[in-house]
């Protein structure tokens, strides 16, 4: 008797030979996009408020992984999958107070660039070397989103997630770009590093340049970090300045701590009241000069006599200059403004924010988000303009520059006012509107970086917290709670020597786009020739 095949009229004796085959088919096509997804999740896990900055590494190991040698429609999915996965949890902050529709939708535009990113990572990935050419691609990614669109968005570089790891003083060789650029590297050459052990099990032979690309892959960013230490220091070299923090803290979180102006200014001045008491006391130093937080006059003391006599007090009563964060109307236009207030003088300098916020600070598109959501427009009912000068404040001698806010994660809006003679800097903000989300954690961190790529003493003074005083070295020396008043005194030092990042500014992060274009230009002529030679 011989066998006979399963008749297609007999689906119950077919389908158990084939069910298990076709699970494991879905399997196969479904665990790339879902180890993408898994990637991003870890590269999220990897930022404040958490100190597990290492996770990066495996992170970009897996995308590396699952990008080697795909075609670049998987690199473009793939690429989205990581993209989603990294910055859907990383910018949920963005939806505390108006709902989801703007985070996804924000999430949805950054998640692009990184689907980009998976295409080129893709096509060099199959160059000699590819970690060194994969890790360039993905900086050029985020020279990339760092400028476009409405001036680029730069949350999430990968640098900022470093504050607490071994890779931090690279930060002070080449700046954000250099330090980013070397988590990467380091990331993909541990999967190389893992791929060619598998390789060498499995046939006993591995290229020998290969074996050595992978190991440098990883050494290079770890010697050159270690080496890069020698460019960290807390030293005063110009004195040390006595500076106070003041948190007044806002009456209640949330987008309506705008309609409560008067009540943050007095919240601000009675801290400064306080600060005064305790110096008088003896239980702190007598300060320098005192930093008050963005938004803690968002009643324009030039305008309103009864603001400006509010913060003449809280001056006069602690007998020293004041940084006072203000919005000013001046000619018709709207600014985010920092105010020098001498307790005899009045104001004597201002700085304008440059950076300013688009959606939070002014509306791009206005007419078409008319039709889409009117509450919108209403949040923002006059844009506010840009600055166009650095803001350095001289304050009892000392030279400290500004960064307002969002300000900080921008490159140039730090290092100008390093190169325009600030021997600390100060990055007054106002989170209130984000409530107790990980986005302060994630600001604090990007100023713990521009402590050490400028070798500078930053001060964060919020509304609601968290304050602090950061060493050069990216130390957190003193810091506030959260929607507490408080203020933190503290001796810092002065400083004016330049590091190389300050120095070189654009040009390390230029470079590595360059090296990104040479590298995808190899790999697309290469398969223009490869397509060529096969006859296609």
């Amino acid at each position: 008797m011989t066998a006979t095949a399963p008749s297609i009229d007999e689906p119950d004796q077919l389908e158990p030979q084939l069910a298990p085959a076709s699970r494991r088919a879905r399997l196969l096509r479904l665990w790339p996009a879902a180890t993408a997804a898994l990637a991003g999740v870890l590269l999220y896990v990897s930022f404040p408020p958490r100190t597990l900055w290492w996770l990066a590494l495996p992170a970009f190991g897996l995308f590396g992984w699952v990008l080697r040698g795909r075609s670049w429609k998987a690199g473009l999915g793939l690429g989205y999958l990581f993209g989603l996965g990294f910055l859907l949890p990383l910018l949920v902050w963005t939806g505390v107070e108006v709902g989801s529709g703007p985070w996804l939708a924000l999430v949805a535009v950054e998640a692009v660039f990184i689907a980009l990113v998976g295409v080129g990572i893709a096509a060099v990935s199959k160059l000699p070397g590819w970690p060194l050419w994969a890790a360039a691609v993905w900086i050029a990614g985020e020279a990339a989103r760092a400028r476009v669109p409405f001036r680029g968005f730069p949350w999430g570089k990968i640098a900022f997630g470093q504050a607490d790891g071994v890779f931090l003083p690279l930060a002070a060789l080449g700046g954000t770009p250099v330090l980013g650029f070397a988590v990467v590297l380091c990331g993909f050459g541990l999967y190389e590093i893992v791929r060619q052990v598998i390789e060498w099990r499995r046939t006993g032979v591995v290229p020998r340049i290969a074996a050595v690309v992978a190991a440098l892959s990883v050494a290079v960013p770890v010697v050159g970090a270690l080496a890069a230490r020698t460019l960290v220091s807390d030293k005063a070299e110009n004195g040390t300045a006595t500076v106070a923090l003041i948190q007044g803290n806002v009456p209640r979180a949330g987008l309506d701590f705008n309609a409560q102006r008067q009540a943050v200014l007095n919240y601000h001045a009675r801290e400064t009241l306080r600060l005064a008491a305790d110096v008088k006391a003896g239980k702190v130093a007598r300060p320098d000069f005192v930093l008050w937080p963005e938004n803690s006059s968002d009643v324009d003391p030039f305008a309103d006599p009864d603001a400006a006599a509010v913060i003449e007090g809280a001056a006069q009563a602690v007998g020293v200059p004041i940084s006072v964060g203000g919005v000013v109307q001046r000619d018709g236009k709207l600014y985010n403004e920092q105010i020098l207030w001498d307790p005899a003088k009045g104001p004597t300098d201002t700085y304008d924010k440059r950076q300013v916020q688009p959606f939070g600070e002014y509306l791009p598109l206005r007419s078409l988000l008319e039709h889409i959501n009117k509450n919108w427009t209403t949040m923002v009912h006059q844009d506010f303009s840009r600055g166009s000068k650095p803001g350095v404040f001289t304050m009892d001698g000392a030279k400290v520059g500004l960064a307002t806010c969002y300000e900080a994660a921008f490159d140039w809006a730090v290092r100008d006012t390093v190169t325009h003679g600030a021997q600390m800097i100060s990055v007054p903000s106002n989170n209130a509107t984000f409530d107790r989300s990980e986005m302060t954690y994630q600001q604090l961190a990007m100023s713990r970086i521009r402590a050490v790529e400028h070798s500078r003493t930053v001060t964060v003074p919020v509304t609601s917290g968290v304050s602090a005083i950061i060493m050069p070295d990216g130390r957190i020396t003193q810091k506030t709670g959260m929607f507490v008043a408080d203020h933190l005194v503290q001796k810092v030092p002065l400083r004016s020597s330049k590091t190389p990042a300050t120095e070189l500014g654009i040009l390390p992060e230029m470079l590595l786009v360059l090296v990104a274009a040479g590298g995808l230009g190899w790999a697309i002529g290469a398969g223009m020739r490869g397509r060529r030679a096969g006859g296609v």
